[in-house]
C-alpha cells in the first residue's frame, strides 16, 4: 500500500453546513476531538505543518468544517471538524455544532474514517461517546488517538489505553486505539499507517 506524503496537505475551504462542503467525492479522512483535546496539535503534527490546524488557546473558536487537500488533483483530504465541548459559546450555537457534525458524518459519502481525538487522561467524554455512536450508525471505521501521552509515565499510559480498549470492546471491529503525542512525536508512524489504509485505497470519482 502507498504511503501518502501528508507534509502537501493545503487549506482547501471552510464550510459552515454540510451543504456547503466540497464535492462529495474522492476520499476523506475527518479529526473530532473535544476542544482541549489536542486536535489542532495532532493534524499539525502529523502533516509535520506548525500552524495546518490553528491552535488557540481560546478552546473552541473554530466553529466551520475545515478542509485540507492532499497534495493538487488527488481528491484525498483530511477535515478538521469544530471543537466541542469548554468553548465559551451559547447552549444554542453548541447544538448548531451537533446537528452540523452529526449531518457531516452521516450523509458524507466519501468520508473514509474517522480519527477521534481524545486525552489520554480524560478518555471517553459524553462527547467522545456521542461521536462512537454516530460512528456506530454508519459503520463508519474510528482510530482514536490518546493524545497528550506525556503527560503520563509510561506505565500509566499504557494503563489508560488498555481501560479505553477494554470500555470499548464491543466496538472492537469497527475501533482502534493508540496512544500519541505531539510534543515528543510517539505514535505518528501509527497515526499516518492508519490514515493510509483509509485514503490509500483508489479514488471513486
Amino acid at each position: 500500500m502507498p504511503s501518502l506524503n501528508y507534509q502537501t496537505a493545503r487549506f482547501l475551504t471552510s464550510a459552515p453546513t454540510l451543504a456547503q462542503c466540497p464535492p462529495d467525492e474522492g476520499r476523506e479522512v475527518a479529526f473530532a476531538g473535544r476542544s482541549n483535546a489536542g486536535k489542532s496539535s495532532a493534524i499539525n503534527t502529523l502533516t509535520q505543518q506548525k500552524a495546518l490546524a490553528r491552535t488557540s488557546k481560546t478552546p473552541g473558536r473554530t466553529q466551520l468544517i475545515n478542509f485540507f487537500s492532499l497534495g493538487e488533483e488527488t481528491g484525498r483530504r483530511l477535515v478538521d471538524l469544530p471543537g466541542y465541548g469548554f468553548a465559551k459559546v451559547p447552549e444554542k450555537v453548541k447544538l448548531e455544532w451537533q446537528r452540523h457534525l452529526g449531518e457531516y458524518l452521516r450523509g458524507r459519502a466519501c468520508l473514509a474514517g474517522l480519527v477521534l481525538v481524545m486525552d489520554v487522561r480524560h478518555p471517553l467524554t459524553e462527547f467522545d461517546q456521542m461521536m462512537l455512536g454516530w460512528a456506530d450508525e454508519q459503520s463508519m471505521p474510528v482510530h482514536i488517538l490518546l493524545t497528550k501521552a506525556d503527560k503520563l509515565k509510561s506505565g500509566a499510559a499504557k494503563a489508560a489505553l488498555l481501560q479505553v480498549r477494554q470500555r470499548l470492546q464491543e466496538w472492537e471491529d469497527l475501533v482502534s486505539v493508540q496512544l500519541f503525542s505531539a510534543l515528543k512525536r510517539e505514535g505518528v508512524e501509527e497515526a499516518r499507517a492508519r490514515l493510509d489504509a483509509w485514503l490509500a485505497a483508489s479514488v471513486t470519482p
